[in-house]
């Protein structure tokens, strides 16, 4: 009897458990949007996207754009300061910097520098500088922007990054076997454990992650070793975005954004 009670109460536990691995979001709002590619929100209510390559900031009143032809495609866009936007143009090895009202404000050819660099990967880091993936050396380095100075600062890569990301303390990226790492400012490399096969996936800090296979929304917490499904209403979906505890989800007919709560 006692035997039969202690598996009920392990059952229990482990239904109670089970239900707790899912996140339920509340739907706030749905934009109409016709680009290529949606890139998220800033605090200030404006959305940003990139259709024919030129790149767009918009609210219900206002629309600006920029676009420069000679620099090719835009690979990334790194929009943690709306106030200072950095778009990358990978083929030149340039950076521009944009202001609020998308004005250019500064043009960095990497080629130019006086210390050989050819940047794969890009984002704004803390105190005038950026975060620059160097494939001359297959390292990570900090360039300051003002003063034109590059610092070498990581261990070379194992293998080339896939997905990367950023923000003004760490730089994050996925290697093409899977493996997530993140780096400080001081160059110390951290190994944080191998991603599952994913569609697309968003890097949420140093120990989580949002990754979608099979339009299925999974958070990862490393540090609890614990997976929730992100239940939301849409059953495909072409990519999302997250940030500062907003979902989005782009479909073909819109943006679907949600408020979420990451535990």
């Amino acid at each position: 009897m006692k035997n039969v009670i202690c598996l009920l109460f392990i059952l229990s536990v482990s239904v109670v458990s089970s239900q707790n691995q899912k996140i339920n979001p509340t739907k706030i709002s749905t934009i109409q949007f016709n680009g290529d590619e949606f890139l998220g929100y800033d605090p200030f209510g404006y959305h940003y996207s990139i259709q024919n390559n030129v790149f767009s900031k918009i609210n219900s009143n206002e629309n600006f754009e920029y676009k420069n032809v000679a620099l090719g495609r835009i690979t990334k866009v790194d929009l943690q300061n709306p106030l200072k936007i950095v778009l990358f143009y990978e083929n030149f090895n340039t950076i521009v910097t944009l202001d609020n009202q998308l004005n250019e404000s500064q043009k960095i050819n990497f080629s130019d520098s006086a210390i050989p660099i050819v940047a794969t990967a890009i984002g704004i880091a803390s105190q005038n500088r950026l975060w620059i993936s160097n494939s001359m050396n297959q390292q990570l380095g900090l360039y300051d922007y003002l003063n034109n100075h590059y610092k070498t600062i990581s261990v070379p890569f194992i293998e080339p990054s896939k997905i990367y990301a950023s923000n003004f303390n760490y730089f994050y990226w996925i290697d093409t076997k899977n493996n997530f790492y993140n780096c400080d400012l001081f160059g110390k490399v951290t190994f944080k454990g191998l991603i599952p096969d994913f569609d697309s996936i968003s890097i949420v800090n140093e120990s989580k992650y949002i990754y979608a296979k099979n339009s299925i929304l999974t958070l990862k917490d490393l540090e609890k070793d614990k997976n929730y499904v992100i239940e939301i209403s849409e059953k495909s979906f072409k990519n999302f975005y997250y940030r500062d505890q907003i979902l989005s989800i782009f479909t073909n007919e819109g943006i679907t954004n949600y408020k979420i709560t990451i535990p």
